[in-house]
C-alpha cells in the first residue's frame, strides 16, 4: 500500500526532522484539474457488458468467478451506472460511496478497485485540496478521479471475433451488385446524362471494358459539355 506524504515546513526552534505531519495526504496525489474523458452511455454499455463477458470467459470450472470477479464487477457496475456523467466522464466517487452502492464494504472496494486496475480495466489519480484552517495552509485528501479504459488495453482479454455474415442465398444475404456495364446501360436507358453514365463505369477500376468505355465517354463530354 502506497506510504503517506508529510508535506511540512521545518518549524522555527527545532533542529531534527519533523516526527508528525501537518496534513497527510496520499503519495503521488495532484491538486491539479483532472480533465475527464467524455463517455456516451451506449460505449459504457457496451464496456460494461465486454467486462462480464470477459469474467465469463475466464471461468475455470470449480472455482467461483473468472478473472474479474463477482465483487470486482459489482464495484465495477456501480461505478458506470450509478456515478459515471456519461456527458462529461466525471468519475471521483468515495470509497464509502462505492461500498453503498455496490452493497459491499469499504475493504472489498478497495481490493475491487486494485483488481481491475491490476487488469487494465480502470484507472485513477488520487488528488489532494489546497486550503486553509486556523489561519494556516493545509492539504486535504480528496477523492481518486476514475476512468473506464477501452477493451484494447485489457490484460488477458480478447475481442470476440466478428459475427459470420448470411450464407449465400440465405435470408439477409445482399444480392450481388450489377456489373458498372449493366448499371451503366440501366442509367442511359432510363435517360441519364453521359458525365453520369461515365461516373458509373469508372466505379470499377479493373474492369477493362468499363474503363476504356469510360475514357471514350469523357473524351465525349469534353468535346461536347453540357
Amino acid at each position: 500500500m502506497p506510504s503517506l506524504a508529510y508535506a511540512s515546513p521545518a518549524l522555527p526552534g527545532l533542529s531534527g526532522p519533523q516526527t508528525y505531519a501537518a496534513w497527510p495526504v496520499w503519495s503521488e496525489s495532484t491538486t491539479q484539474e483532472i480533465r475527464f474523458q467524455p463517455l456516451p452511455k451506449k460505449a459504457a454499455v457496451r464496456l460494461w457488458h465486454q467486462a462480464r463477458d470477459f469474467d465469463r470467459r475466464t471461468h475455470q470450472p470449480g472455482r467461483h468467478g473468472g478473472a474479474v470477479g463477482h465483487s470486482a464487477l459489482q464495484v465495477l457496475h456501480a461505478l458506470i451506472f450509478d456515478f459515471l456523467n456519461f456527458r462529461t466522464g466525471r468519475l471521483d466517487p468515495s470509497y464509502a460511496a462505492i461500498a453503498r452502492k455496490a452493497n459491499v464494504c469499504e475493504r472489498t472496494v478497495a481490493t475491487a478497485l486494485k483488481r481491475l486496475r491490476g487488469l487494465g480495466i480502470l484507472n485513477w489519480v488520487r488528488r489532494c485540496a489546497k486550503g486553509w484552517q486556523d489561519g494556516r495552509f493545509i492539504l486535504e485528501q480528496d477523492t481518486n478521479a476514475y476512468a473506464v479504459l477501452p477493451p484494447a488495453q485489457w490484460r488477458g482479454y480478447k475481442l470476440p471475433p466478428a459475427p459470420p455474415g448470411p450464407e449465400p442465398g440465405t435470408w439477409g444475404d445482399p444480392p450481388p451488385l450489377p456489373s458498372p456495364l449493366t448499371q451503366a446501360a440501366t442509367e442511359q436507358a432510363s435517360g441519364a446524362c453521359l458525365g453520369r453514365v461515365v461516373q458509373i463505369l469508372e466505379a470499377d477500376p479493373g474492369d477493362r471494358i468499363a474503363v476504356a468505355l469510360a475514357r471514350l465517354g469523357r473524351a465525349l463530354v469534353s468535346r461536347n459539355p453540357q
